[in-house]
């Protein structure tokens, strides 16, 4: 498989990912209200997706960049 294609894909996934944490953060403040230990478990969790998708938009550079430069 070509690694520009695998590249991509990992960038949009990433990308999918960062956004949907922060869309649930948001979310999750606007209905609770509060903050408790089930809002705090969520938001680590949350968190985790988050570092997830920054590594993949990351990698996803790294495997499209080859096909940017042209020595």
């Amino acid at each position: 498989m070509n690694y520009i294609i695998i590249g991509f894909t990992l960038d949009l996934i990433g990308k999918l990912l960062v956004s949907f944490t922060a869309i649930a953060v948001h979310h999750r403040f606007l209905n609770e209200h509060k903050i408790d230990r089930r809002v705090f478990a969520s938001m680590k969790l949350e968190q985790k997706i988050g570092i997830i998708g920054i590594i993949l938009i990351i990698a996803g550079y790294f495997l499209q960049l080859p096909g940017k430069i042209h020595i």
